[in-house]
């Protein structure tokens, strides 16, 4: 068995790999060997301690390709951080009419937004800050119009390229294996944006923009009040995945709340339920936690987001764990990810637990970035 600082060497090597010619974290090899609005924010996230220059480079980054103008094809919109690019292609390898950049996520710019803030916590850079209000004013104005264009308080999604992706959160799967009718606003991007507008009033105070502040703080709350009324499933005793077109609940049972717990979105007498929850046997394993409930009809262990365990996703709800004090539990999710790269030997994207044994899926990527940045930053 390796030493933890084997793994920890180990860990470092693959992030390494993973970095492009320009410095930057690419997602995974070899499937998603390009830049992703997404993976860099949370990898950049899970490396701030050891490597902030990454951080400062993918926000830097991801600024100067913020969306500038209304693209249907793109999905650009003013504001929008990207979902990918490749600096050595215009467009999508194996998809028609996908150009790059590529701005179809729901998530990417509140999570800018949030490790912005990460970042500054980090650094005290306030000539960093100033100089790129300007993205966060524009990525803030954007969760307002563009991505609550129903004025509903919350964020949602609905494809504009019929080309592009269908779900464009963290679970991007095809239409086909989750139907659910568009626009769509997933649990924890709602989490994401409650997070970044708080963070988007703090900034605004220290740079004095008073009104500003006053503006963010406000829709924060109005947003916690009316997420904790429309995303609870009383007879769940949790929250729904998502509202579909029709603001329906779908009740699924998933990991997607687990993300709410380092936001501050819920109500405190919710947060013990969703804890509670997430360590239940239908989702909880010896190796992490599941995507997906093994109650679901639609459960498949082997499937890329309705069943597998996936590292990041349990690095995420881990630091929500930590931040509202249920350390008995953080340790739980951290020695699980630990104990998963000992039965392998490494940490790819994703794994499944089949009788109690873990499993490898072969389509999952390896090394990727998310994945080695969670238990790096476990074992920091």
């Amino acid at each position: 068995m390796k030493t933890i600082a084997r793994i920890k060497k180990q860990l470092l090597e693959e992030i390494e790999e993973l970095k492009d010619e320009k410095g930057l974290i690419q997602a995974g090899f070899p499937r998603y060997s390009r830049f992703f609005g997404r993976d860099s924010l949370i990898a950049s996230w899970q490396l701030l301690r050891v490597q902030p220059s990454v951080c400062r480079k993918t926000l830097e980054t991801l600024a100067l390709l913020q969306g500038k103008k209304i693209d249907k094809q793109s999905e650009e919109e003013p504001g929008k951080i990207i979902h990918e690019t490749d600096w050595r292609l215009r467009r999508h390898p194996k998809r028609k009419g996908f150009p790059f950049p590529y701005y179809g996520s729901v998530d990417s710019t509140p999570l800018f937004l949030i490790v912005f803030y990460f970042y500054f916590q980090k650094t005290k850079d306030r000539k960093f800050l100033k100089r790129h209000w300007k993205n966060m004013l524009a990525a803030l104005y954007w969760m307002e119009q563009y991505g609550d264009p129903d004025n509903d308080l919350f964020l949602e999604y609905q494809r504009k390229n019929p080309n592009g992706l269908y779900h464009q959160g963290w679970k991007d799967m095809p239409e086909k294996d989750l139907k659910i009718s568009s626009p769509i606003a997933l649990v924890e991007v709602q989490g994401y944006q409650y997070l970044a507008l708080r963070y988007g009033a703090s900034f605004a105070k220290i740079l004095q923009k008073n009104t500003l502040s006053k503006r963010f703080s406000e829709r924060a709350k109005r947003l916690k009040k009316s997420f904790n009324q429309k995303f609870w499933v009383e007879k769940k005793g949790y929250f729904a995945f998502a509202l579909d077109g029709r603001k329906k609940q779908q009740t699924m049972i998933t990991s997607n709340p687990g993300h709410l717990l380092f936001t501050g979105i819920l109500d405190k007498n919710k947060e013990k339920q969703v804890v509670k929850r997430l360590f239940q046997k239908d989702l909880w394993t010896s190796f992490g936690i599941r995507t997906h409930s093994v109650k679901e009809p639609d459960f498949n262990t082997f499937s890329y987001q309705l069943g597998s365990i996936w590292p990041h996703d349990n690095w995420i709800i881990a630091q929500g764990l930590k931040k509202t004090g249920y350390k008995k539990e953080y340790q739980k999710i951290k020695k699980a990810i630990l104990r998963a790269y000992q039965e392998l030997g490494y940490l790819p994207e994703l794994y499944t637990v089949v009788d109690g044994e873990i499993a490898k899926i072969p389509i999952a990527c390896y090394p990727q970035a998310w994945s080695s940045g969670a238990l790096l930053n476990f074992l920091l």
